[in-house]
């Protein structure tokens, strides 16, 4: 089969086959040689090669293809185990709808969210993540420099668990800058499907100082904020507004508002101002009702009764004249001009009444200099505003709502969640989980954190947290190279780690100590490291009655053919054999780590003038 290749490649050189040129093309250009084929096998020799571009074929869509896309994780569910040492809880309620069901992760992110899948898929309205960018410069709390493939290899494994976790109208937030944002927009296309993408943000971050300022190039001071849903018809936008200065077009103020509309005497603001003897900040606080401005109505995109009204204030310039609506503002009409009424343009921001407008998607009022302090916790380069994370849970959520991020990073998003009475899930594998993370969180709990965006929300405190920790993986190998049920777990760790890997929900029985947990109402699961014999089998199959059904877990079993046949309501099987082909065991990093990179592929031989491998290439390289 040949293959249509759409793409631009950038290999030192790529020959194509002998019926559709005679050379050996330095750079396949379409502009040039359009409805070019390559087999398929010459095909795979091109991606492996190192080609990132974006292809079609008959039976595929359009996607995003690099070295080792193929290559996929099978991850370990793991189970997450408290440490109520370090969970934290306020010492007595703040308010009635204080919240203490969060969680702080300490491990793989990547192992977490495959540990979070059975409790919390289609459960999570908003995740807000803030990946390493990719940038080749490592600093502190990140390895922040992994080859582009590797890169997109691991955020697409982080995406796709994601996208599990979401509720169906709920929304993911990915922050990144000019290096991948391109890469990622496609990528998040294949992963969350092209129609559930809602938009793009650029931030502003910096200022053009400095350093910056000598750039040969235009200056980079913007980061992007890619934002998908997981249903876009399902996903609802709440309309956020931005402070502005004032609007001078409203240059218009009516005296003898209090006798209504036919009563009213239009004079200028500035006159307005001089005879109260007010500043223009006391007039908006006092008159915003008062100030107005002229607009020409658009004559050709109103009904025929706005119509109608507008032709009738044309003819009568000393009258005003009203629309009465019920769904929207009236319409007030002089000589033909619409009043637009300065109180229609207020808006609570921050817990103050200022003149707003509607969020774009080009964000430069999040202030990213002055956020040194916030959280009390140092994280150079890779902190965000708490005002940013505010706008977001904002538009994402409502009180009650799960919010997580993954990257936790300084932990800002749990912070600014807790505050607005979001519940969060964070996870970092970085020791600043334990040097940044939760003393921030503990700060916020207390009360005691009243930088950010707790004055603008009226932050008391209250509230906690539970910290957990991954577990180990469920299997190593002994000193034989044998696969064995890891030693640093006890019966109650494999029992809960035996339900999630089968799919069970662990809620062990007080009375009967077969019942580790269920799948369903009459399924349920037994987990133990003995030999069963064929009379504790025949006993269990008696308390399990022919109402219900028993998987059971076991280090060895002895039964017949015959007696299995007799035991109908029960599936026996031995661990850990009979998981051994479940997962990667004993993978306890899947990290954004330079150490992941692959080997550099081979380079392609050198050719002569006849398009043939040189003969003398093993001398030439030494």
């Amino acid at each position: 089969m040949n293959l249509k290749v759409n793409a631009i490649t950038n290999r030192p050189s790529l020959k194509l086959p002998k019926r559709y040129s005679l050379k050996t093309y330095k750079c396949l250009r379409l502009s040039r040689q359009k409805n070019v084929r390559i087999s398929e096998h010459r095909l795979e020799k091109v991606i492996t090669s190192g080609y990132n571009f974006i292809g079609v074929t008959k039976k595929s869509k359009l996607e995003l293809t690099w070295i080792g896309k193929e290559n996929r994780p099978r991850l370990e569910p793991r189970i997450l185990l408290e440490d109520p040492a370090k969970s934290y809880h306020a010492k007595q309620r703040v308010t009635d709808n204080d919240l203490f069901d969060n969680r702080l992760i300490l491990g793989d992110n990547l192992l977490a969210l495959k540990a979070l899948e059975q409790e919390f898929t289609g459960k999570i309205k908003c995740i807000f993540i803030d990946p390493p960018y990719n940038t080749g410069s490592a600093f502190e709390h990140y390895d922040d420099g992994v080859e582009h493939s590797v890169w997109l290899s691991l955020m697409r494994d982080r995406l796709e668990q994601l996208r599990q976790l979401l509720t169906n109208d709920g929304s993911i937030w990915v922050t990144i800058d000019d290096n991948e944002v391109h890469y990622l927009k496609v990528l998040c296309d294949e992963v969350f499907g092209r129609s559930n993408f809602v938009i793009h943000n650029t931030v502003k971050r910096s200022a053009p100082t400095g350093h910056k300022s000598i750039n040969p190039t235009p200056v980079q001071v913007a980061d992007y904020l890619l934002v998908y849903a997981k249903d876009r018809s399902r996903w609802n936008y709440k309309p956020q507004y931005t402070k502005r200065d004032f609007d001078t077009a409203y240059n218009k103020f009516i005296d003898d508002y209090e006798k209504g509309p036919a009563g009213w005497k239009i004079t200028t603001l500035n006159a307005a101002l001089k005879e109260r003897r007010i500043s223009l900040d006391e007039c908006l606080s006092k008159f915003p009702e008062r100030i107005i401005r002229f607009a020409q109505p658009n004559f050709d995109g109103v009904g025929k009764e706005t119509k109608d009204l507008i032709l009738v204030s044309r003819k009568t310039p000393g009258q005003i004249f009203i629309q009465k609506r019920d769904d929207h503002a009236d319409i007030y009409l002089l000589k033909g001009d619409r009043i637009l009424f300065y109180r229609d343009k207020l808006r609570m921001i921050d817990g103050s009444l200022v003149t707003g407008e509607l969020l774009t998607n080009v964000w430069l009022d999040i202030p990213y200099q002055g956020i040194a302090n916030e959280g009390n916790v140092v994280f150079p380069k890779g902190k965000k505003p708490e005002k940013l994370l505010q706008r977001i849970v904002d538009i994402a959520t409502e009180p009650g709502d799960w919010v997580l991020d993954s990257f936790a990073g300084s932990g800002t998003t749990g912070a600014v969640a807790h505050k607005l009475g979001r519940r969060w899930i964070m996870v970092e594998m970085g020791d600043h989980c334990d040097t940044h993370i939760a003393p921030r969180l503990k700060s916020v709990i207390d009360g005691l954190d009243q930088a950010g965006v707790s004055k603008a929300v009226g932050w008391k405190g209250g509230g906690g947290f539970r910290y957990y920790r991954l577990a180990p993986s469920l299997l190593e190998k002994d000193k034989w190279g044998q696969w064995v049920i890891s030693k640093e777990f006890n019966s109650t760790m494999l029992a809960e780690a035996a339900c999630k890997l089968e799919g069970f929900t662990y809620a062990p029985s007080e009375t009967l100590y077969w019942q580790h947990g269920h799948s369903t109402e009459r399924d349920f699961i037994y987990v133990t490291t003995q030999q069963l014999s064929a009379d504790q089998l025949a006993q269990l199959s008696e308390e399990v009655g022919t109402e219900r059904t028993l998987l059971v877990l076991c280090a060895a079993f002895r039964a017949s053919k015959s007696s299995n046949e007799r035991y109908p309501n029960l599936t026996v099987k031995k661990i850990p054999k009979q998981v051994l082909s479940r997962c990667e065991w004993g993978h306890d990093d899947y990290s954004l780590k330079v150490e992941n990179l692959p080997k550099a592929p081979p380079a392609p031989p050198k050719m002569d003038k006849r398009g043939q491998q040189s003969l003398f290439d093993a001398e030439e390289g030494n």
